[in-house]
């Protein structure tokens, strides 16, 4: 096995049992349909830069749902632009939000709170934000050079 390369990251780009700023929990669960269907096509959702379409910064080369959330690894495409930008404000500590685009399939509102509970999710997309609406959705590490270790 080869040791990461500059520029990788990983993460939780979604927690799970934590109310957003959007109003949605997402529950354990959620991404296993969706995880498999991405498996079964051979292809791993978009890396986007603040969830535009028109900027995408890298690839995801795992995603994984653990009891904690949904937990991703994967790469910026460096010697573009943007993903360059994303690196160094990673590598500062200045961007380690994480965020997913997503359609829900099957939710439910508690009664109480009109919190939306996420139980079926179809993952688009993952992006790197300033501000993410959760707020345990977080770049962990950041691969800055072979002989690194990635930070905490």
């Amino acid at each position: 096995m080869t040791s990461p390369q500059k520029g990788m990251i990983s993460g939780y780009a979604s927690s799970f049992n934590v109310t957003d700023q959007q109003g949605d929990r997402v529950l354990k669960g959620a991404f296993v349909k969706s995880l498999h269907s991405w498996q079964v096509l051979g292809k791993m959702p978009k890396m986007l830069w603040q969830h535009d379409p028109k900027c995408p910064i890298g690839k995801w080369t795992s995603l994984l749902e653990d009891d904690c959330g949904l937990y991703v690894e994967g790469y910026l495409a460096l010697g573009i632009k943007q993903a360059d930008e994303a690196y160094s404000l990673l590598k500062e500590g200045i961007l380690e939000g994480l965020s997913i685009g997503f359609r829900a399939i099957k939710a439910t509102r508690e009664p109480r709170s009109a919190v939306r509970l996420l139980l079926d999710i179809d993952l688009i997309e993952i992006s790197l934000v300033t501000f993410g609406a959760n707020s345990r959705a977080l770049v962990h590490h950041v691969k800055q050079v072979m002989s690194d270790k990635p930070r905490s």
